[in-house]
């Protein structure tokens, strides 16, 4: 498996197409090559999100969805796949592979954003338009925040590198502290809006841009609880007046037709080849249902049955929600044991358009306005106004059909309104484990979680759902600490 030293070093950049929309990677920019011209440079930034997309399509959802209690998973005798299936029911183990997926390819995306910020300001570069410039510094500083935030979150303390760095280099690297690495991503979101600031009228579909930056900066500011400055930059988002609720919550998940009006900033896949699709629905479909609900019966799923709704979010939806019906589907059929029973599976994920095979395009969201709305709810709400944070949550439960007023809210009630919300609005958009934590709620909604599923399911790994406190951190990979000599988060 690949090493810290490995990843750190000066990776392949594969390049793409001049349709951010397209990326193809049809030629290779070695790191021997000094990059000369305005063209090679947005095809290296291209590059900086190739590692995202992959470990949004197969490793993400494991550890930040399939972790919480939104999330598990039916259970396949024919398969027994227990690496996700453990991590579903709270067996944490430094060996397990998701983990070093995670940080394999987190690491390869920062080491692609270290060398496009070391190569693009050499004077001999050729830029026919600055702007250019700007957009692609600003891109490589949003995604390395981007990569060092899912980190930070999911282990602690991270080696924090910010240049590409030599083999030897990398042995000597440590664990840096929860602190530094949240001070750089701080950082490189405001250096990400300068730059986006100098390059607004270049902006693109599927590119981060200026308002993707003030909204990760926010939720940043969110996590660590600095609400001042949370609510200076999520107001931001709010008064630039780019971004609306679309009016049916249905439409933000049409990959026939993509949203860039709601959606500040997804992942994004296209069917047109392997390489730029996701399998998504191909995974999440009831693994017995074969082609019934993909509609390719050619696609053997055997593997699949991922992400299947818990009781505990089929309860979250209030009667009349109207995300409910959009979010989750049932399929009629037989279950794993053989007895027919209606079987939930996640509705966000469609089958693929035109390809005849198992390539879909659905993108997939990391930032949307209606995240952006109540994040500023809690904010305000935190900051004691919260008759002022009742507006934004009200207006995120509209558009769902929910329009009676809140009334008698207090900040106790409406923080939990809130949670709830936020649980129903972005299930299986990889956000609920991180709110867990955030909020400071993951051991009490696990263990309540764990004791309702140990008295539901009739497989359970030995230690299923024995929800410790040092579990709230994932372990750093096995691999890391044997070669990199990195100290292991406490408990493993």
């Amino acid at each position: 498996m690949k090493k810290l030293l490995y990843i750190l070093l000066l990776f392949i950049i594969c390049s793409c197409s001049h349709d951010f929309l397209e990326i193809y990677p049809k030629t290779t920019l070695s790191e021997g090559n000094f990059y000369q011209s305005q063209e090679e440079f947005i095809l290296l930034a291209n590059g900086c999100y190739i590692p995202l997309r992959e470990y949004e399509k197969n490793t993400h959802w494991v550890l930040s969805e399939l972790i919480s209690d939104n999330t598990s998973f039916q259970y396949n005798i024919k398969t027994g796949e227990a690496v996700r299936g453990i991590i579903d029911q709270f067996i944490i183990t430094a060996d397990n592979r998701a983990y070093a997926d995670f940080w394999n390819l987190s690491y390869n995306g920062i080491n692609r954003c270290n060398k496009l910020l070391l190569e693009i300001d050499r004077p001999e570069v050729e830029w026919s338009d600055p702007g250019y410039k700007s957009r692609s510094s600003g891109e490589a500083l949003f995604l390395r925040a981007l990569y060092y935030f899912n980190l930070v979150r999911q282990f602690g303390g991270v080696p924090l590198v910010l240049n590409p760095i030599s083999a030897q280099d990398a042995l000597q690297i440590t664990r840096s502290a929860e602190g530094e690495i949240y001070a750089s991503i701080i950082n490189d979101l405001k250096s990400a809006i300068e730059q986006f600031s100098m390059a607004t009228e270049l902006e693109e579909n599927g590119r981060a841009n200026l308002y993707a930056s003030y909204a990760l900066l926010g939720k940043v500011y969110l996590t660590l609880k600095e609400y001042g400055n949370a609510e200076v930059s999520l107001k931001t988002v709010i008064d630039s007046n780019q971004y609306f609720l679309l009016s049916d919550y249905a439409d933000l998940f049409d990959p026939s037709n993509k949203d860039y009006n709601e959606t500040i900033f997804s992942v994004q896949y296209s069917e047109n080849s392997r390489e730029l699709s996701n399998r998504f629905i191909f995974m999440f479909a009831p693994w017995t249902s074969e082609g019934n609900i993909t509609m390719r019966p050619n696609i053997n799923i055997i593997s699949a049955g991922w992400n299947q709704p818990t009781q505990d979010l089929l309860d979250a939806f209030e009667e009349g929600d109207k995300r409910k019906e959009v979010s989750i589907k049932f399929w009629n059929g037989p279950d794993w044991d053989g007895v027919v029973r209606d079987i939930p599976y996640t509705g966000k994920f469609k089958p693929p358009i035109s390809a005849p095979d198992d390539r879909t395009g659905d993108n997939f969201p990391v930032l949307r306005y209606s995240d952006v709305l109540l994040m500023y709810a809690e904010v305000l709400n935190e900051l004691g106004r919260t008759g002022e944070a009742i507006t934004y949550v009200q207006q995120v439960r509209e558009r769902a059909g929910l329009t009676a007023p809140l009334t008698g809210y207090d900040k106790t009630r409406l923080e939990d309104l809130i949670a709830k919300e936020r649980q129903v609005e972005f299930c299986f958009e990889n956000q609920r484990w991180y709110d867990l934590k955030r909020t400071d709620k993951a051991t009490e909604v696990m263990t309540t979680h764990g004791q309702r599923e140990l008295g539901q399911k009739e497989f359970l790994y030995n230690g299923a759902y024995e929800i410790d406190a040092h579990k709230l951190l994932a372990p750093l990979p096995a691999e890391q600490i044997l070669i990199n000599n990195l100290e292991q988060n406490p408990g493993y």
